[in-house]
């Protein structure tokens, strides 16, 4: 019914930075919250940063000043920007988004996920 897809992950260096982006496809009616959230190897998935529909913004402490979340409701797409990148910030990053289908009935969908390894 609805496909979220993660694009823009990679490879870089600690200080680069990376823009991911998350496509929402399918039966939509409107998208209310979203969010990007992480999963390095051994590790639980960790919020990283939420975004509701009127644009208000919560960050985890790790990444505060260093990321930025942001959409675009007309293309039904999420961003993350990364800067100031750190090894530490190395996972599969999943997007997250609670959707309205054309049903009217909210449900909760996931993307795929995408790696990102920061290393020298």
């Amino acid at each position: 019914q609805v496909q979220l897809v993660e694009s823009g992950g990679g490879l870089v260096q600690p200080g680069g930075s990376l823009r991911l982006s998350c496509a929402a496809s399918g039966s939509i009616f409107s998208i209310n919250a979203m969010g990007w959230y992480r999963q390095a190897p051994g590790k639980q998935r960790e919020l990283v940063a939420h975004i509701a529909s009127g644009g208000s913004t919560n960050y985890a402490d790790s990444v505060k000043g260093r990321f930025t979340i942001s959409r675009d409701n007309t293309k039904n797409t999420m961003y993350l920007q990364m800067n100031s990148l750190k090894p530490e910030d190395t996972a599969v990053y999943y997007c997250n988004a609670q959707v309205v289908i054309t049903t009217l009935y909210e449900y909760d969908y996931w993307g795929q996920g995408t790696q990102v390894t920061v290393s020298s």
